[in-house]
């Protein structure tokens, strides 16, 4: 890619918009432009953590494993999403795994290093990262009350309300979600069972609340789903 492409898609990130055009332009310099066939890992536990990663096509699961063996999928991105950024706060080697799903991945490679310069330089990109940290750091709260609080049946019903309210497509009074989710992807983001998120997705789809088939999510009425 050439550096007015690579400019051009930081101007996607308001986590950017802080730097000067000629800054933009030289950090746009440092990274790199690469693909990852689908299904491939970008990274595995124990690797450095010397890269930050800028997804520019494609979607990637970013998890781990229980003791047993059981795939947990921490949180998915999404074009003009960046990820594996723990490296910032001082992360040595990788305690997660990030994987590209259904499709190939294209995405622009930073080093830490080259990121951390520019943040001693910049008191505004600092603090424009640490509210990235402490937006994440509020999610994560998020989820782990909803573990506590709340039954199987609603956590698989809200993170189909919350993909459809943030990456969904209106048509007339319905919601279209496309993804690139199993339902074990969507067991393993809920804390559920692939069993159980069947049996709510053909409960809901026999309420005529939602239709689904392979790769989309079609929601009747987001008001009704409940």
């Amino acid at each position: 890619m050439n550096l007015q492409a690579t400019t051009s898609f930081l101007d996607q990130f308001p986590l950017f918009s802080v730097l000067s055009p000629t800054d933009k332009e030289a950090l746009a310099g440092m990274m790199e432009y690469v693909i990852k066939p689908k299904y491939t890992f970008i990274y595995m536990p124990g690797d450095d953590s010397e890269e930050i990663y800028f997804l520019a096509k494609g979607s990637v699961k970013i998890g781990t494993h229980s003791s047993d063996g059981k795939e947990i999928i921490k949180s998915l991105v999404h074009p003009t999403a960046m990820f594996g950024e723990m490296g910032l706060v001082g992360e040595q080697s990788r305690s997660d795994f990030a994987q590209a799903l259904k499709e190939d991945v294209h995405m622009y490679v930073l080093k830490v290093a080259d990121m951390n310069k520019f943040m001693r330089t910049n008191f505004d990109l600092c603090a424009s990262v640490m509210n990235l940290f402490g937006g994440r750091l509020l999610k994560a709260e998020n989820k782990l009350e909803s573990l506590i609080f709340k039954d199987a049946r609603t956590r698989i019903i809200d993170f189909i309300k919350d993909s459809v309210n943030n990456r969904g497509r209106r048509i007339g009074y319905e919601m279209l979600l496309k993804h690139s989710l199993t339902h074990q992807d969507i067991a393993n983001i809920t804390c559920t069972s692939r069993q159980t998120v069947t049996l709510v997705l053909n409960e809901l789809k026999k309420s005529d609340l939602i239709y689904f088939n392979r790769g989309k999510i079609l929601v009747r009425d987001i008001a009704k789903l409940a």
